[in-house]
């Protein structure tokens, strides 16, 4: 998300500078967010002169598909940029369809183009809000597209011609009482400025940072993302994160202006940013990424004298990684452990994250060729086998066959996550995990159901879950306690910190935001497409109205700163040459 400011005493000439380095930028931006969190669709939306208008390039499918194999940069080329934000996607609400792809764009007031990282859990009463008192027509069932409007129609309210500051602030008041859920936001007002702001509870990651232009001397470009390590690669610095509460608006030509829009309610990141989501190099809230890692491997080795004994952590002969998330805290396990680190699983560096994968046959067949083994390794050998987390299951029982099938004697699998007994309404690491594919018997079309029984740690005990794997015994880390994975990620911090609890209702039920009754049916079935038509909208396609148009604090220290395309089809992997691979046969 760029912002470009031109010099005091140069303004008039460089108001719409910084072409270039946005085109660069919001490029290697994508791309570095893809290979930190994954994506199934990457758009990008800007505002330049000449043409004093937005225009949207991106669809769904991998970056490289996008913006490499279909040169959607040049759909950029004719217009000298100075706003712009990006997104990457897999769907937690909604679907896979190039309609639902973000930006999301509102004409109405002042043209708004929105981004979410995140989920809002309260749809339906946001839905009814929008539909009987805002007036304002909903294309999708993106709970972002909600967001959005909520935040638009907060500024109509206003009745203003031209939008001021103030405003901006204003109007997220309403986004921050109606929208219950956790997000981290960042929006465009056309020709205006950039807005990011971020849920009251700091769940999910949001960060800025400035650097001076490479091509306008006196010029400062700001950049907002989910993680710290997109502006280290593209050479920003002064990072700092934006607070639970907080939103900062970056007006075209000017400086970021920080605003603590409601009170905190807390301090309370999400532990899968740290266990699997986020990338090694990142830092969130002020704990990196590398050592809470480095940590879960220290405090797994605790737990693991005391499951298997002295005489069996004895008679382990090596720890395994599987690559590459578990990789540090494997490698501190071992050390701690006093025993040899050997990365003897092997990974396919073109096959990519197998848990965004749209069902269970695809997860199996992916896994195969995902991982390979180093036969002498494993052969007559007890071993430890450390892993992010398991879910479902999938990746776990495969690798533990593959361990059997090159020779292992003893395998204990090891997850630096507790047992995940809970869908992750914040994310789609769990979510997709409980996720069932199955035939609609009226309409015979395939589609997604949630079950709770797809976690492989939901009333199952220890032992059951061993069982299934195929392992000798299977060690979780706690979640509280001194060797606990809280403790993990708060010791991670550098310096005092004033995050004392974290997001842990995948392992607990027990969730920062709550869930809605109801919640988790209705979104099993806007993705098995149950859910009834409105009345009046039976031929409409999303994306269009019924006329078939397209609807339309102080600041931190360092920053300088002032006061209807088709659904397409799924592919096997999601990986960096996925684009020429074949649809996959959906049956379970």
């Amino acid at each position: 998300m760029l912002v470009h400011k031109p010099s005091r005493n140069d303004r008039a000439k460089t108001v719409t500078g910084g072409y270039a380095d946005g085109v660069i930028s919001e490029d290697k931006m994508l791309r570095e967010l893809q290979f930190a969190r994954a994506a199934e669709s990457s758009s990008a939306r800007d505002w330049g002169w000449p043409a004093k208008s937005s225009q949207m390039a991106g669809g769904c499918n991998s970056f490289r598909a996008i913006w490499v194999r279909e040169s959607y940069l040049n759909v950029f080329t004719q217009v000298n940029r100075s706003l712009g934000i990006g997104h990457v996607r897999y769907p937690t609400m909604g679907t896979a369809s190039a309609s639902e792809a973000q930006p999301l764009y509102v004409n109405a007031p002042f043209g708004i183009a929105l981004t979410v990282n995140g989920n809002v859990i309260n749809t339906e009463e946001l839905r009814r809000y929008l539909d009987e008192e805002a007036h304002r027509h909903i294309n999708s069932d993106s709970d972002s597209e909600l967001l959005l409007n909520v935040f638009a129609h907060g500024l109509h309210k206003l009745g203003r011609t031209r939008a001021k500051v103030d405003d901006i602030f204003s109007a997220l008041g309403d986004v921050y009482s109606r929208c219950h859920g956790a997000f981290a936001c960042t929006a465009m007002i056309a020709g205006f400025g950039i807005l990011a702001f971020r849920d009251a509870d700091g769940i999910r990651p949001l960060c800025i940072g400035s650097r001076p232009s490479a091509t306008i001397p006196g010029v400062y470009d700001y950049f907002m993302a989910s993680e710290s390590v997109v502006l280290q690669q593209l050479g920003f610095r002064d990072i700092v994160d934006i607070l639970p509460g907080q939103a900062v608006f970056c007006p075209k030509g000017g400086t970021p202006i920080f605003r603590q829009v409601v009170p905190r309610r807390g301090y309370t990141p999400d532990t899968f940013e740290y266990i699997y989501v986020a990338r090694l190099e990142s830092w969130i809230d002020g704990i990196s990424v590398y050592r809470s890692r480095q940590k879960m491997g220290e405090k797994l080795a605790e737990k693991i004298k005391c499951v298997l004994g002295e005489k069996g952590v004895e008679e382990v002969d090596a720890i395994i990684p599987v690559p590459e998330t578990s990789n540090v805290a494997a490698a501190a396990l071992a050390q701690k452990l006093g025993k040899p680190y050997v990365t003897a699983l092997v990974k396919n560096r073109y096959v990519h994250r197998t848990f965004i994968l749209p069902d269970q046959a695809a997860r199996l067949k992916s896994v195969r060729r995902k991982f390979s083994f180093v036969e002498s390794e494993f052969q007559g050998k007890n071993l430890v086998i450390v892993d992010d987390s398991i879910v479902r299951g999938t990746t776990s029982r495969q690798i533990v066959q593959l361990a059997r099938e090159a020779g292992a004697l003893r395998v204990v699998f090891v997850s630096c996550s507790p047992p995940c007994t809970h869908p992750h309404i914040i994310s789609r690491t769990v979510l997709v995990g409980i996720s069932v594919h199955c035939t609609n018997l009226q309409t015979g079309v395939k589609v997604v159901t949630l079950t709770y029984e797809a976690l492989i740690a939901y009333n199952r005990t220890q032992r059951e879950i061993a069982d299934y794997l195929g392992a000798d015994e299977v060690v979780f880390l706690d979640v509280d306690g001194e060797n606990g994975l809280k403790a993990a990620c708060i010791e991670a911090a550098q310096g005092e910190t004033p995050i004392k609890n974290m997001e842990i209702g995948v392992f607990t039920g027990e969730y920062v935001t709550g869930l809605p009754d109801g919640y988790l049916e209705n979104l099993s079935d806007l993705r098995s497409g149950r859910r009834p038509q409105k009345d009046g909208f039976e031929g409409q396609k999303a994306g269009e109205d019924e006329d078939r148009s397209v609807a339309a604090r102080p600041a931190p220290a360092g920053l300088p700163c002032s006061g209807d395309a088709a659904t397409p089809d799924h592919r096997e992997d999601i990986n960096l040459y996925n684009v020429a691979s074949e649809p996959i046969d959906r049956e379970r």
